[in-house]
């Protein structure tokens, strides 16, 4: 039987019930939600709905980022036939409230970070969600009785123009592109039994339909799992697709582009380029096994279970395709726009047609006007533009819409992508100049690291200008020069600008804000140098840390007083430039950062000095846990009795506690480790992750070049037993405290309990030495309780110069447990965890 709503797909999540279906990283850590939690938080918040007299056709706003439970919220609405008028999480609160005032909204459903805003209407949070719904029940729901042309969600999009406009989706819009892709997945589920379950990194937002049907449609049908996370930084999305064994991974084209400059930067600082585009070149033509064997190495960094990326949202550059084409992997571009439900072409996964964004799915139909332009019509074209109670059509002239963009379609049915009609340049000569042409030419050289090219007037006619981020002091001449020579003579460039910035500004699904980029391109062409704060990398993250746009971004301008920067803004800003410019920033010079200046120095400064720990994960898993379980009572706890069984105090707290926890001791020496683990109940023991100092765990692990051979295998051999047997992972002193504090919460993930020693150094007095404000930030990062502990005696017996103790004479003090609220200013933590180690 044919499905008649979206709602007809709630027993996939029923039949995969106990498989993970989202990952959400939060902060470090990373929340996963089975299939049948997510179906849950839906039924329960159907229920709300009804309670708070929400009723089929009502509208409801969701206005967040990525997570399980937007998702839950959109099927929880499906449900009842409630529209979803779904926001991007960086929408303003103005634009926000012209869209609740346009569709008459009865609820927003909201992130924290927007729950302050000013939009007259009853929210629910979506970050603690389960516990304001706790108080429903999860039995099963039945559906509203719905039809295929009933209205799932509205879609507002704002373009460059101020109005929202809300493209209508309708249960039978969605199900027109379900159904053909799910009747071409049945051909492979025997396949898919062998890599089950198939996981997608999903970055695109699900504010919009693509990012939905990778997110909420597709997955469903395989039983797969879904990970979200809001970090677009490519070294970021590298480690996520290995940790969680990412089988596919779902973006825009700007991400493809910025992990081709990553594979590239990485293989330039080891000196391994040249040989790669040795290896890249011999490799064309050669079949797909032979090509995944030449570029292994590559394969190693993503994962072996890596195999596909999945692009859409924007035309991806043939240069980035064949990229990674080359290496063995599968490219897979679409095609769509909101108004025909997104998709309208897409490539098969196993036949992909190059350079195209696929065939034409099945149920509708595409052909090009004279010009060229793209016209569709099928199920898949949406209802038309909300306008009240009465809906403008999308489509007209015999049902086929106007898509607005330049095609071609070759003999085997393929559709190309030629760019935006209203984009493309018209010469002196009459000639039609595509954008996109040009782009890809200018990306094949190598010292471009992004570009757009924009008309600008030059004596009354259009002529293109490259905009152009290089790499180093690349002389953009002869850059454009270059790119010219492979182009006709109607489309050279001859005009060309340098972006002043590390990138250019851009959308929430990644792409260049080209009239904003215009106008400072115009301004800086006659001189003027107009440029608005939000053009400026430096202030984009400012606005978007504390919510309003800065207004003085000067070399001069004070970070607090000017910037309005509190001591947490500050925590986020050092973690979004790390994560922006890929460095390590020393935590002790960003703390005495007093101005814009200061910032850009320390960015100059640090630029290309990224330090590189290893963060031994097998340390985590069988069978080393097995190994450090028997060497505990073999070993560690026979080596505490003979050095001095200690005391214990207040074990009693920790009766109740349920793990992981993060433990804050003071430092004496290096066997403090053996004496806190001795203290501790056996369910916490057996399963404790150290931190130690980073700078000297690395000297073992990667010893000077200099170091007598001899030595140098002694040095590994430490760093693997003290990683083996006593779960000890590096934490630097200066910078890079990042990477560590995503272990400790992948440990504090996998059940771990995280000792830390926040003084950062051995006391030389016998009194606590202050805490580092690092302990802060770790503690508003994994959000698990704190235990005080303290070590008394052992300092007495290390002044005086003994190896043994006298049995009593070192104890253990274990405080209560606590728990910080959300947002707590890092250095306040610090300060009253220090306090309460001293009196535990």
């Amino acid at each position: 039987m044919r499905p008649l709503s979206l709602t007809d797909y709630v027993h996939n999540f029923e039949r995969y019930g106990s498989d993970c279906a989202y990952v959400n990283r939060r902060n470090y850590r990373n929340v996963r939600w089975t299939y049948s939690q997510v179906l849950d938080l839906a039924y329960q918040f159907a229920r709300e709905l009804d309670q708070q007299g929400i009723r089929k056709g009502d509208r409801v706003l969701i206005w967040g980022a990525n997570s399980a439970e937007w998702v839950a919220t959109f099927l929880g609405c499906a449900l009842r036939g409630v529209v979803v008028v779904p926001m991007d999480d960086i929408a303003t609160s103005d634009f926000m409230f012209r869209v609740a005032q346009q569709v008459e909204a009865k609820l927003l459903v909201c992130s924290r970070q927007h729950s302050e805003s000013q939009v007259p209407l009853p929210r629910v949070t979506l970050d603690n969600l389960p516990h304001q719904l706790s108080k429903h029940a999860v039995d099963r729901v039945p559906p509203a009785d719905l039809q295929p042309s009933d209205i799932l969600e509205i879609v507002f999009t704002s373009g460059t123009t101020a109005e929202p406009k809300g493209v209508v989706i309708t249960h039978g819009n969605v199900l027109s592109n379900i159904q053909p892709l799910e009747k071409e997945i049945h051909k492979y589920r025997k396949y898919e039994r062998l890599v089950h379950p198939v996981r997608f990194l999903n970055l695109l937002p699900l504010s919009h339909v693509f990012g939905q049907f990778l997110g909420i449609f597709l997955p469903q049908l395989l039983g797969g799992t879904v990970i979200f996370q809001d970090s677009l930084s490519p070294s970021e999305i590298v480690r996520t697709i290995k940790q969680e064994r990412v089988s596919v991974l779902v973006a825009v084209p700007r991400i493809l582009q910025s992990l081709k400059q990553k594979i590239e930067r990485d293989l330039s600082a080891a000196g391994k380029l040249d040989e790669f585009r040795t290896r890249f070149a011999a490799a064309e033509g050669k079949h797909f096994l032979h090509r995944w064997l030449i570029f292994r190495d590559i394969h190693r960094q993503f994962g072996w279970k890596f195999w596909a990326f999945i692009c859409g949202g924007a035309a991806l550059d043939r240069t980035t395709e064949e990229f990674f084409g080359r290496l063995g992997y599968a490219v897979i571009q679409g095609y769509g726009l909101t108004e025909t439900t997104s998709l309208i072409s897409v490539n098969h996964p196993f036949k992909l047609g190059k350079g195209s964004v696929g065939k034409v799915l099945a149920g509708r139909e595409v052909k090009l006007d004279p010009s060229g332009e793209i016209l569709v019509r099928g199920e898949g074209v949406a209802s038309g533009y909300w306008n009240g109670h009465e809906l403008k059509p999308v489509a007209a002239d015999e049902g086929w819409y106007h898509t607005g963009d330049l095609g071609q379609i070759d003999a085997e049915g393929n559709l190309y992508f030629k760019g935006r009609k209203k984009d493309v340049i018209v010469t002196s000569a009459g000639m039609n100049v595509y954008p996109e042409d040009l782009e890809t030419a200018l990306r094949r050289e190598p010292e471009v690291k992004d570009c757009v090219v924009l008309a600008v007037e030059h004596e009354g006619n259009a002529e293109a200008c490259a905009v152009l981020i290089l790499r180093d002091s690349a002389d953009p001449q002869q850059v454009v020069a270059r790119a010219n020579q492979k182009l006709a003579d109607y489309q050279r460039m001859h005009c060309w600008f340098v972006w002043p910035e590390q990138d250019f500004p851009r959308t929430s699904t990644q792409k260049p804000r080209t009239n904003l980029i215009q106008q400072v391109t115009l301004d800086h062409l006659v001189g003027r140098a107009g440029w608005g704060a939000s053009a400026n990398p430096l202030a984009q993250m400012i606005e978007k840390i504390t919510g309003s746009v800065p207004a003085n971004v000067a070399p001069n301008a004070n970070l607090e007083t000017d910037l309005g920067l509190s001591s947490l803004d500050r925590v986020e800003l050092l973690s979004a430039l790390e994560d922006r410019y890929q460095i390590d920033l020393s935590e002790t010079s960003f703390s005495a950062a007093r101005s814009v200046a200061d910032l850009e120095g320390m960015l100059r400064e640090q630029r290309g000095q990224r330090v590189v720990y290893h963060y031994p994960r097998w340390a985590l898993r069988w069978p080393v846990t097995w190994i450090r379980l028997i060497a505990d009572y073999l070993l560690i706890r026979p080596a505490v009795f003979l050095l001095g069984w200690p005391r214990v105090y207040g074990r009693e707290n920790l009766r109740n506690v349920q793990g992981p926890v993060l433990m804050v001791c003071n430092h004496i020496s290096d066997v403090d480790l053996g004496f806190v683990a001795t203290a501790l109940p056996g369910r916490f023991r057996h399963r404790v992750a150290t931190a130690a100092g980073g700078e000297a765990m690395e000297l073992l692990r990667t010893p000077p070049v200099n170091r007598p051979f001899l030595k140098k295998v002694y040095d590994r051999i430490k760093w693997a037993l003290g990683a083996a047997l006593l779960n000890i992972f590096p934490l630097p002193r200066q910078a890079g405290f990042k990477q560590s504090f995503e272990y400790a919460a992948e440990a504090a993930d996998r059940g771990y309990n995280i000792l830390i020693f926040p003084e950062g150094r051995h006391t030389t007095t016998g009194h606590l030495l202050p805490f580092r404000p690092g302990i802060g930030i770790l503690a508003n990062a994994l959000r698990i309780p704190i235990v005080p502990v303290r070590i008394d005696g052992l300092f007495e017996v290390k002044q005086a110069g003994r190896k043994f103790a006298h049995r009593g004479q070192i104890s253990v003090h274990i405080g209560v447990p606590v728990i910080y609220g959300e947002a707590s200013d890092p250095a306040a933590i610090a300060r009253d965890l220090e306090q309460r180690v001293s009196t535990a």
